[in-house]
């Protein structure tokens, strides 16, 4: 599962059961930090998740800030409810800037964008952490 965490939405991308192909799923609506955790738990159980990808917000320079320790200790939610779900947080900067292009080249409206901008940079964010995964797994053989 990919997330792609926000204060207002939380954008949602599966895989298949083989890894191979992420797909934007949702855009989940915040509502408070335990209604969010709970509804992402459930989401984790009832699809079966094993792994959950949080893009995490870094700044240009690689640091930091505000954003990412909120999106660590939104993982770290998960992670105190969901023992047996590996958390992983994953880089990600500029995604949100690929998904707005993906949309603008398919000729989306802007005002139709918002709604899927979030599961789109899920999206990235699970295609980023798998492509990253199968390289590692060549390398190292």
């Amino acid at each position: 599962m990919g997330i792609d965490y926000g204060d207002r939405r939380i954008g949602i991308a599966l895989t298949d059961l083989m890894q191979i192909i992420a797909s934007p799923f949702e855009v989940y609506k915040t509502v408070n930090e335990n209604i969010d955790i709970e509804y992402i738990c459930n989401m984790i159980k009832s699809q079966q998740v094993e792994t959950v990808v949080i893009g995490l917000p870094l700044n240009i320079d690689g640091s930091e800030g505000e954003r990412a320790r909120k999106t660590r200790h939104f993982g770290l939610k998960i992670s105190e409810k969901i023992n047996d779900a590996n958390i992983i947080f994953q880089d990600e900067r500029l995604t949100s800037v690929e998904a707005e292009d993906i949309l603008s080249n398919a000729k989306i409206k802007p005002k139709d964008r918002k709604s899927l901008i979030d599961k789109l940079s899920a999206c990235i964010i699970l295609e980023n952490y798998l492509n990253e995964r199968r390289e590692n797994e060549k390398r190292n053989g």
